[in-house]
């Protein structure tokens, strides 16, 4: 990923100072990790369980956990908008959020909380459990609460703006990974300022990841950006030649400045918002958003892509949010070398020590299907510990960008030490290979394939300033 030298000047990658603590935090690592294995994160409740409750108790249940994504157009394999969708899937209910794979958070809530945990009380899912043994009963009609209204096509509201792709993307279905660069231009009638773009995909399951830049072309720079070819497979070596071939380049044919990571997704994510005045970007009239990478993961039938891009306008942005990352294509080395044998179960660490103080928004775990768990926490200088996230069960499916509820101040001198746990024997039911292979995190953009691996700790951050922990980061 891009990193300006801002960033680059954020860290010190010397971690000598803390080599000598490197055995004894691996090891705390391992206790702690089987503790939390044996030990389920549980949102326990000290209340009772209605006693016979209705669909009148079971639907705001329902309504608030599964329905944002359990409607048309979202991830859920089925709709729970109203009773006979419930009733329907009744049992699968039962059996998914007393076994807690629903609703999806893999973040353990008893190491750290963040903004929007989707975490059913233990009341809660008894009463899911009672409700489906007693077959189910409607209650009271007249008070079933409506079904929540969302905007279709968005984790929102209505965009100010939306951008499809120019062209739909074509997705072979011979079970090979795809990689596309994709041009999307924008014209508006003005400079204006944007809050957050969200990206939304038309094939859920395919879609591995997107990792799009804004370019933003002065008045003088490009006359027309609408012509060029609007996609191509990510395969040159020359770079500025594709990019003269997507009509990418300035007019006089010297590289545009990319703003990174503007329009981001992984399977599960929703673009993080923080209060009005944090984070945002001004886009230029004349503008286009270039989508690097998209990921699509193999296929067995051919498909067309019609993804787009929803944008909401915002004021303009008072503290520019940064973003960096440790371990794959970060700024810190994985310890040993991300080398995944056949047959075994291995754990890697990367680590950083700031150079200036910082705070903390949100952050990103990320790992593919061998990732079996995760763990990052900072030690600061007079050796005191911050929590930052622990999922003691890696789910591909679901990778969050996790935002705090307020920011998390982390001192000059603070080392960020993160772990990783990956799975490559055939106990893991998503290993992509059978029997186990050898795994890296191969080279470039390969690394990015679905048989390949990566072990990142991406985090969204401000520089410091007084009072920043107050901030409420809920809207």
């Amino acid at each position: 990923m891009y990193k300006s030298n801002f960033r680059k000047k954020l860290f010190d990658f010397s971690c000598l100072k803390i080599a000598k603590l490197s055995m004894l935090i691996l090891c705390a690592y391992n206790i702690i990790l089987l503790t939390s294995c044996n030990n389920e994160s549980n949102n326990t409740s000290q209340k009772h369980p209605i006693t016979n409750p209705t669909f009148v108790d079971v639907a705001p249940i329902i309504f608030k956990n599964c329905t944002p994504c359990h409607r048309p157009g979202e991830s859920g394999p089925f709709e729970l908008l109203n009773y006979n969708d419930v009733k329907k899937y009744a049992n699968k209910i039962k059996f998914v959020t007393r076994t807690r794979y629903m609703p999806p958070w893999p973040a353990d809530a008893t190491y750290t909380h963040f903004i929007g945990e989707r975490l059913l009380t233990d009341e809660e899912i008894e009463t899911i459990k009672v409700w489906v043994e007693n077959k189910t009963p409607l209650g009271d009609a007249t008070k079933i609460p409506s079904t929540p209204t969302f905007y279709k096509g968005s984790h929102f509201d209505k965009p100010d703006t939306v951008i499809q792709f120019k062209d739909l993307i074509p997705i072979k279905g011979n079970g090979t990974d795809y990689f596309y660069i994709i041009k999307m231009p924008m014209q508006f009638s003005k400079d204006t300022f944007v809050r957050y773009f969200e990206f939304v995909p038309s094939h859920h399951k395919f879609v591995h990841h997107v990792n799009g830049h804004l370019i933003n072309y002065s008045s003088n720079s490009k006359k027309n950006n609408s012509q060029g070819l609007s996609y191509a497979l990510d395969e040159y070596s020359d770079y500025k030649a594709l990019y003269q071939h997507m009509n990418i380049l300035n007019d006089d044919r010297t590289f545009p400045t990319l703003t990174p990571n503007t329009v981001y997704y992984l399977p599960g994510y929703v673009p993080p918002t923080y209060p009005l005045g944090i984070g945002g970007y001004r886009v230029n009239k004349t503008s286009s958003i270039l989508i690097k990478s998209i990921h699509y993961a193999p296929t067995n039938k051919d498909r067309l892509d019609s993804s787009y891009i929803n944008i909401f306008y915002g004021p303009k942005p008072k503290r520019p949010i940064f973003e960096t990352q440790l371990g794959t294509f970060g700024i810190s080395n994985i310890e040993p070398e991300l080398i995944l044998q056949p047959n075994q179960i291995q754990t890697f660490t990367t680590k950083a020590t700031l150079d200036a103080d910082i705070s903390m928004l949100s952050i990103n775990p990320h790992m593919h299907l061998l990732g079996k768990s995760f763990w990052a926490f900072a030690i600061k200088p007079n050796g005191d510990t911050i929590p930052l996230i622990k999922i003691n069960k890696w789910d591909f499916k679901w990778q969050y960008y996790y935002t705090f509820q307020h920011p998390i101040k982390i001192e000059k001198g603070t080392t960020i030490n993160v772990f990783g746990t990956f799975d490559n024997t055939n106990k893991n039911p998503n290993n992509p290979n059978s029997p186990p292979k050898l795994v890296t995190q191969g080279d470039g953009i390969k690394s990015m394939k679905s048989t390949e691996e990566m072990f990142q700790f991406i985090f969204a951050y401000l520089p410091y300033q007084t009072g920043d922990e107050k901030i409420n980061l809920k809207e």
